[in-house]
C-alpha cells in the first residue's frame, strides 16, 4: 500500500473490499429484506468456525474508493446497506457512513465489537466473541445481540453478554452452521426455557443465496 494510500485508509476515503454484492438479508431481526452487502476485509478476532476466512488478510484487497462503494450502494433499489466482515470496525467508517446518508440510504453494522464504533448506524448487530470481547461502549449502542452456539456451554456467553446490552436490544441465538443439526434441540430448548431470547437462522444459506 502506497503511503498516500494509507493516509486515505485513516481518513475512511479507501477501504479493502473484500466484495460487495446485492441480496437478501439471511440472519437476525431483519432476515429476508434486500440490502446491499460490503464485506471488508481484516480481522484480528479468528473464528475457527468463520465462513469466512478468507476476508482475515486485508492485504489481499487493495483499496477501493470509498465514495465508489457509496455509489454502487445507492444504485440498487433498497437503499439500504449491510456493512460486514472481516472486522469493519478495525477501520474509520465515518466517511463511508456520512456519504450514504446523504444518498438516503439506511446503514447497518454486523460488528464482534473488539475495536472502537466509528460511523453513525441506523442498526447495529453485535455478535460478541470470545477470543476478542466486544468493547464495553458498544453495548449499549446494541439494536441486536446475536450470539453464535457452537456447544451447549456457548449458552453462559450469551447470557454474559446479555446482561450488558441495552433493555431494548433484541437477543437471538444462532447455531454455528456446520453444527446446526445437532446444537438446534439444544437452542430450541433453551429458548422455550428462557422466552427473553429468539432464534436466529442463516436462511440464506438454505435458500443458497449470497
Amino acid at each position: 500500500m502506497s503511503p498516500n494510500d494509507e493516509i486515505l485508509l485513516k481518513e475512511g476515503k479507501v477501504l479493502p473490499l473484500m466484495e460487495e454484492f446485492y441480496s437478501l438479508q439471511g440472519e437476525g431481526f431483519h432476515t429476508g429484506k434486500p440490502s446491499y452487502f460490503v464485506r471488508i476485509g481484516g480481522c484480528d478476532v479468528g473464528c475457527r468456525w468463520c465462513d469466512s476466512k478468507e476476508s482475515w488478510n486485508a492485504a489481499k484487497y487493495p483499496p477501493e474508493a470509498t465514495d465508489t462503494i457509496i455509489e454502487h450502494a445507492a444504485s440498487y433499489p433498497a437503499k439500504s446497506i449491510v456493512v460486514t466482515g472481516g472486522e469493519p470496525l478495525l477501520y474509520n467508517l465515518d466517511y463511508l457512513c456520512e456519504g450514504l446518508h446523504r444518498r438516503g440510504v439506511t446503514t447497518f453494522l454486523e460488528t464482534s465489537g473488539s475495536s472502537g464504533l466509528s460511523g453513525e448506524w441506523d442498526w447495529i448487530c453485535l455478535s460478541p466473541k470470545k477470543d476478542a470481547p466486544p468493547l464495553p461502549e458498544i453495548f449499549n449502542k446494541a439494536n441486536e445481540l446475536k450470539v453464535i452456539i457452537e456447544v451447549e456451554t456457548d449458552l453462559h456467553w450469551a447470557e454474559e453478554n446479555a446482561a450488558k446490552v441495552s433493555p431494548s436490544s433484541i437477543l437471538y441465538l444462532q447455531p454455528e452452521w456446520s453444527r446446526r443439526d445437532s446444537i438446534i434441540p439444544v437452542i430450541v430448548k433453551y429458548i422455550q426455557e428462557n422466552p427473553k431470547w429468539k432464534i436466529s437462522l442463516q436462511a440464506h444459506k438454505y435458500m443458497r443465496i449470497p
